[in-house]
């Protein structure tokens, strides 16, 4: 049931969309921007639609891109032979932060999810699978999320992979930097365990 009308309504409404903003909290939002001085509501709301009119998908990669093809895709000095599987364009700016990686992404767009009907279908598997044949790559990278659907997807691309010609490499997961062993679960240090490397 509305407890508002009209606008403020309509504006509690749309904020409430948003991922992760339940109803107190558009509520909130709401009187925050009707308390914005004018200026500043439409300096946010322009934002907005420059964003939405600017920004589009890679048609490579679907990274986030204001051009046909995103920055890392039209940079030459990037290794085209590996390619960093991920879920969101977000988690490539992950990636990035850690300077460690120099090959290019490929973002799936999510992560199965059969209860919330997210299958192979919904994903950009198919365009990742035509890349393969195409780009000459020989190293596909999985960076999925260690969740229960990161890992699924995973396997599933895994299995889908297993019988090309490449090499098919899944991220290390274990222990945090400055972690201390007897705080980490069971499942973090057996991975961390499974995953160990000679030094």
């Amino acid at each position: 049931m509305a407890v508002y009308t009209g606008p403020v309504q309509d504006l509690v409404d749309e904020l409430g969309k948003l991922p992760g903003i339940g109803p107190k909290s558009a509520q909130r939002i709401a009187f925050h921007l009707l308390q914005l001085p004018r200026d500043d509501a439409l300096r946010l709301a322009g934002v907005i639609v420059e964003a939405k009119d600017k920004v589009s998908w890679c048609e490579r990669c679907f990274n986030v891109a204001s051009a046909r093809l995103c920055d890392i895709c039209n940079d030459d000095r990037r290794d085209s032979t590996v390619v960093c599987v991920v879920e969101e364009p977000r988690d490539v700016v992950a990636v990035e932060k850690t300077h460690e990686y120099k090959g290019r992404y490929h973002v799936l767009g999510g992560a199965l999810n059969p209860l919330e009907g997210i299958g192979a279908d919904q994903l950009r598997m198919r365009e990742l699978f035509a890349r393969i044949g195409a780009e000459e790559i020989t190293e596909v990278i999985l960076c999925t999320n260690p969740n229960v659907e990161g890992e699924a997807t995973a396997m599933y691309l895994a299995k889908m992979l297993q019988d090309l010609p490449l090499r098919v490499t899944r991220i290390a997961s274990g222990v945090p930097v400055g972690g201390d062993l007897e705080y980490a679960d069971e499942l973090t240090l057996g991975r961390a365990l499974e995953g160990r490397r000679a030094v």
